[in-house]
Order: C-alpha cells, then structure tokens, then sequence
C-alpha cells in the first residue's frame, strides 16, 4: 500500500499528541503499520535542536532568523531520516507539527517574510508534503486554561509557550488563514470538543484516504 502523511497542528494545549496517539492506535487495528513522529525533534540531532530551542538558557538570546533556520534544519534531518524512508516503505506517518507550524509561527508570529520561509520548506522537505493536515483549533484563552491545568515542575513553560497572548492570537489567525488557502488538505478541527469528539471528526476525515 503507498504511504499516506499526516500531521497535526494547532496553538499551545490544542491536544495535538493526545490525537496523535490516539490515531496511531486506531490505524493500528485497521492493520496499517503507523509511525509517529514529532517536531522538532525525533532524531539525534532534531533531539539537539529542540534543547536548543526551547529549553537552553542560551535560547534567551536567539534571533528570530536563527529560530527559523534551526527548525527547519530539525526538519531537514527528519525528512532525510526518517519520514522519506517510512513513506517509501508504506508507512503511514503522523506528524505532531510540520512545516505550517513554522509559516505560522516564524512567519505570521515573528513577522518574519512568510514568501522566503514557504520557499525554506519547500527546499527542505521536497516533494513531501502532507496528505492531510489536521488544525485542531483553540481559543487562546482556553489554551491558557488548559496549560495552567498541565502537570509540570512550576515555572517549566517552555520558550515558546512563554510568548504574549497577542504572539499566539496571530498563530491563530494564521492557522486559519492556511485553511481557507488550502481547504483540501488543512481540516479546521473544534478542538474544545471533548477527546472522543475530536477523534471521530479526525477519523472522519481519514476514513476517506484509507478508501
């Protein structure tokens, strides 16, 4: 069977690895051989990177453009390593984030020039693109209940999760913007539904790839 991608994206505490996992269990029962993956990160050197990225005191001082670079180099290595491979063997691969999260992000919420990053992802990825990609949508205000409502060491939010609410207002906005351009592959998920909701609306959508 070929491979089939998908990937997950969303704001902060949009449930996006809770999804994920649970649509790798379901695809499981169909028979199909599943991997998930996650960004940044997965491989030796995207494991670095996401150190780098989100948790290493050094982080206080990166630039906007160095950012950018160092998610697309995770992603380039992820691609290269692990996702091309998987696909070429009839994996279905799962995603949790993928190049949108870095137009949305570094492009609507830096503000740094979404026509150059769209050209970065296409260079590092390929002709890998997703077959389908799932927004699970939420208010930010929600996604700060939701955060609150984590288990963690107090004070561990990470670099990224520790940007304004008006940072994250834009992501927002620029995720939903990406569905209107590409209604075909972005699904805008409810993500404030309750888990089982938001699992039968995905395999909703994934019942039509696998038939």
């Amino acid at each position: 069977m070929p491979g089939l991608f998908i990937t997950f994206e969303g704001g902060e505490a949009s449930g996006k690895s809770t999804q994920v996992k649970r649509l790798e269990r379901r695809l499981a029962r169909t028979g199909r051989k599943v991997l998930t993956v996650h960004e940044p990160g997965h491989t030796e050197i995207g494991s670095a990177i996401r150190q780098l990225l989100l948790h290493a005191n050094e982080g206080r001082l990166m630039r906007n453009e160095t950012e950018l670079l160092l998610f697309a180099a995770s992603r380039a290595q992820l691609v290269g390593e692990v996702v091309r491979p998987a696909l070429e063997r009839g994996l279905v691969v799962v995603s949790d984030r993928f190049y949108d999260s870095t137009t949305v992000y570094q492009g609507i919420g830096r503000g740094l020039d979404v026509t150059f990053i769209k050209s970065l992802n296409e260079f590092v990825v390929g002709a890998c693109n997703p077959d389908r990609t799932f927004l699970l949508d939420l208010d930010v205000e929600e996604s700060r209940v939701r955060q609150m409502r984590r288990v963690r060491p107090v004070g561990r939010q990470d670099r990224m999760e520790q940007l304004t609410k008006d940072f994250f207002e834009r992501v927002r906005r620029g995720y939903l913007e990406l569905a209107r351009q590409e209604p075909d592959r972005v699904k805008v998920i409810d993500a404030a539904r309750t888990e089982d909701q938001v699992e039968e609306a995905i395999w909703n959508e994934i019942n039509g790839l696998l038939n």
